[in-house]
C-alpha cells in the first residue's frame, strides 16, 4: 500500500478472534493509515495496525449511541480524497449484513478507489468451531442464514420447512424466534445451539430444545450469538476432537475450545508495542486471552553521531555483536539511510544472541557467524569461538539502561569494545484502558516478561496509577523469559512463578502451557 492516491478497503474481519483474520486482511491491516472500525469481538485486531495509524471507533452496538451512517461515508471519502489508506474493518464479512451498499455509494459518487476484502462470517465459523456440520447427508440437505434483528419482517413459515437455520443477531429474540417456528409446526424438540462470543477464548455454548432452551438460558446474556437451529446440532457429541495435550501443541492450533491447555486464562503481555503479535499469538493459540500492556517505547538515540562514526569506519572492526532484533533494526536502518549496505560489512564477522536476534539478521540477507549455546549474552563471552586479545568488537545497543555485563566481559578478555546507541527504550506514558481495567478487577491469570526492562517500567507505570502493587499482583502468577529477567523480578516483585527452560519466547510459551497443567 505504497499509492500517492488513497483507497479504501473494506475489509471483514472474521467472526472476532485475531487468528481469524485471512492473510490479505493483517496485510493490510498493518499497512494501514487510517483504520475505522466497527464493534470488534477482540481488540487484539486493533493492535496489528502500525503505531501512527490513525483508528477511529465508529462501532455499531444495540442500544448505544453510534455513529451516523452518513458520517461514516464522509470520513471515508475524506480521508481517501486526502490519499490516504483507509481500511474500513467490519466484523466477519462485509457482505453479510455488514452495511456495505451505502459506503460503496458513498465513494463511488465521490471517485474514489476501493475493493472488497472478504473475511470469515461468524455464520459459518460459529457452528464449526461448535462442532456442528451445517450439512449432512441426511440431517441437512440445505441451510438458511437471517438476521432476526427485525424478526417481524421475515417468512416464518417458509423458513420453519427449511432443515437448519442459522440466525444472526437473534440473542434478545429468542422467545419471538421459538415462538413464531412452533406456531408454524416446528416441533418443540427440535435441536438448538446457541454459540456467544463464536472463535474467541471467551466462547461458550449451551444447547437444548426449542421447548427448553429459554429455561437453560434464562438470566444469561446472549450478545453476540449465533443461533443454530436442526438436527445437525445433535452432531455436536459425535465430531467434537478429542483432548489436546502440550505435546500436540507443535504448531499453533487456532481452535477457541475449553480443550487448550491455556483456556480460561487471561495473560498481560509486557512488550514493546508492535513486537508482541508473534507472541500473542502463540499464546492465543494455546487457548489464553491475551491482553497487551506495553511497558517499553522503542525509538533512535539522542544523536546518531556515535553510531555514524562507527559505520564509517566498519573496517577497522572484527566483529559486531547484536543482542536483540532492535539493534539488529537499527543498526542496518542507520547503515541504509546514510547510503551503505551489508557489503560494507564483508570482512566484519557478526555474532548475535537469541534465535530471534538472529532470525532479524536472517531477513537482512545475512548469517550469524555466532550465536551462543545459551540464549543470553554470558553465555556469548564464555563460548566465544576465538581468543578476544586485540581483537575490536563493535557493540550498537540501547543507549541507556541495559547491562554492563557483556562490556565489562569483553573488556576482560582483552577485546576493545566500541559501545555506540543505537536505538533508545523508555516508559510509555499511560497503561492501555483495557490492560488497567484487567488488572484493576483482578481478572488477570499471569503477567510476562521477556526483559529486565520490562519489569522495571511495568512497576513504574503500576505505581502511578494503583495504590498497591502488591494488590495488583496478589494471586497473580509472574512469567519470565529467562535468569537474568527473572532476578529483576525477585528485586522489583519479590518473586517469580514461572522461568523459561529455554530463554525464548516459545520456551516461555512452552513454560506457561506446562505451568498451567
Amino acid at each position: 500500500m505504497t499509492n500517492t492516491t488513497g483507497k479504501v478497503y473494506l475489509l471483514g474481519a472474521g467472526p472476532g478472534d485475531v487468528a481469524y483474520l485471512t492473510v490479505k486482511a493483517d496485510y493490510l491491516l498493518q499497512q494501514a493509515q487510517v483504520l475505522v472500525y466497527d464493534a470488534l469481538v477482540d481488540e487484539q485486531l486493533l493492535q496489528r495496525v502500525a503505531t501512527d495509524c490513525l483508528k477511529l471507533d465508529v462501532g455499531k452496538r444495540g442500544g448505544k449511541p453510534s455513529t451516523p451512517q452518513a458520517e461514516i461515508n464522509q470520513l471515508l471519502v475524506n480521508y481517501c480524497q486526502q490519499g490516504k489508506q483507509v481500511v474500513r474493518l467490519k466484523s466477519g464479512d462485509p457482505f453479510i449484513f455488514g452495511r456495505c451498499t451505502a459506503e460503496i455509494q458513498a465513494l463511488k459518487a465521490a471517485g474514489c478507489v476501493f475493493e472488497v476484502v472478504p473475511g470469515i462470517s461468524s455464520a459459518l465459523a460459529a457452528p464449526l468451531l461448535a462442532g456442528i456440520p451445517l450439512t449432512d447427508p441426511v440431517f441437512s440437505r440445505c441451510f438458511a442464514v437471517l438476521t432476526a434483528h427485525e424478526p417481524e419482517a421475515l417468512d416464518w413459515e417458509a423458513l420453519s420447512r427449511l432443515e437448519t437455520l442459522v440466525i444472526l443477531m437473534g440473542g434478545q429474540h429468542l422467545a419471538e424466534i421459538i415462538h413464531r417456528l412452533i406456531r408454524q409446526g416446528r416441533s418443540r424438540l427440535t435441536p438448538i445451539a446457541i454459540i456467544r462470543w463464536a472463535g474467541t477464548v471467551n466462547q461458550q455454548i449451551w444447547t437444548g430444545e426449542l421447548g427448553n432452551i429459554l429455561e437453560i438460558t434464562a438470566g444469561l446474556s446472549l450478545s453476540p450469538v449465533v443461533i443454530v437451529i436442526g438436527e445437525v446440532v445433535g452432531l455436536r457429541n459425535y465430531l467434537q476432537p478429542e483432548k489436546i495435550t502440550s505435546e500436540q501443541l507443535i504448531l499453533p492450533t487456532m481452535t477457541a475450545n475449553s480443550q487448550l491447555p491455556l483456556n480460561g486464562k487471561t495473560i498481560l503481555v509486557t512488550r514493546a508495542a508492535g513486537q508482541s503479535s508473534q507472541f500473542c499469538d502463540r499464546l492465543t493459540a494455546a487457548g489464553a486471552k491475551v491482553i497487551e500492556m506495553p511497558t517499553l517505547e522503542i525509538g533512535p538515540p539522542a544523536s546518531w553521531q556515535a553510531l555514524d562514526n562507527a559505520i564509517a569506519n566498519l573496517t577497522d572492526f572484527d566483529w559486531l555483536i547484536l543482542t536483540s532484533t532492535n539493534g539488529v533494526d537499527y543498526f542496518f536502518d542507520r547503515l541504509t539511510a546514510i547510503g551503505k549496505d551489508s557489503r560494507h560489512l564483508a570482512n566484519v564477522k557478526i555474532a548475535v544472541v537469541g534465535e530471534k536476534t538472529a532470525q532479524s539478521l536472517k531477513k537482512r540477507g545475512l548469517q550469524p557467524d555466532f550465536i551462543p549455546p545459551n540464549f543470553v549474552a554470558d553465555s556469548l563471552v564464555e563460548h566465544f569461538p576465538e581468543q578476544l586479545l586485540g581483537k575490536k568488537v563493535l557493540f550498537p545497543r540501547v543507549e541507556s539502561g541495559g547491562r554492563e555485563v557483556l562490556v565489562k566481559e569483553l573488556t576482560a578478555k582483552q577485546a576493545q569494545v566500541i559501545e555506540v546507541p543505537a536505538y533508545q527504550s523508555c516508559c510509555p506514558s499511560n497503561i492501555p484502558a483495557t490492560a488497567e481495567l484487567a488488572l484493576k478487577n483482578h481478572e488477570v491469570d499471569i503477567i510476562t516478561f521477556a526483559s529486565s526492562k520490562t519489569v522495571q517500567f511495568f512497576c513504574q507505570l503500576i505505581n502511578s496509577r494503583f495504590p498497591s502493587i502488591a494488590d495488583v499482583l496478589a494471586g497473580v502468577c509472574i512469567a519470565s523469559i529467562g535468569p537474568q529477567t527473572s532476578k529483576t523480578c525477585h528485586d522489583l516483585l519479590g518473586r517469580v512463578d514461572v522461568e523459561a527452560e529455554e530463554y525464548t519466547l516459545d520456551g516461555l510459551t512452552q513454560a506457561l502451557i506446562i505451568w498451567a497443567q
